[in-house]
């Protein structure tokens, strides 16, 4: 793997996890144009916002399939039904719990937040003009970032 080309600017990167969304856009800057030159920091980066992601879908996924459990219990109703449905909305509580708290502590929704707009301005581009000409200002003006 390579080395990053500025250790002092990547440190504090890293301290960081990496994420300079917080940052006044005045500050970014520099860190931006660091980005830009080392892969490493960039890879870096990078493993970072998967992981971040990930874990926002896995505690989803689990919260979905704990849900699905209670649903299930409550249709057979078998006994000790109770306590399988506590250990149920159990589950589904704590990764609730767990998706709250990597969405509060990560820079993930930002991200997501960022592609779904990167995403939509594509579109927007191959939309013929007059369907861009009748989009409401507002819209026209989230999407283009103007």
């Amino acid at each position: 793997m390579s080395e990053c080309v500025e250790p002092i600017v990547g440190k504090i990167l890293a301290g960081w996890r990496y994420d300079i969304s917080g940052l006044a856009p005045e500050m970014r800057g520099d860190y931006e144009l660091h980005f830009a030159g080392c892969e490493h920091c960039r890879s870096r980066q990078k493993l970072h916002r998967i992981i971040d992601i990930s874990l926002i879908v896995l505690a989803s996924v689990s919260a979905a399939v704990f849900l699905l459990a209670f649903a299930v219990i409550r249709y057979f109703g078998p006994r000790h039904a109770f306590w399988l449905e506590v250990g149920a909305l159990a589950g589904f509580a704590l990764s609730a719990l767990i998706w709250l708290v990597v969405a509060v502590a990560t820079p993930a929704p930002m991200v997501m937040v960022d592609a779904a707009k990167l995403g939509a301005r594509h579109v927007h581009d191959r939309l013929p003009a007059e369907i861009r000409e009748r989009l409401p200002e507002e819209i026209r003006a989230k999407i283009t970032g103007s």
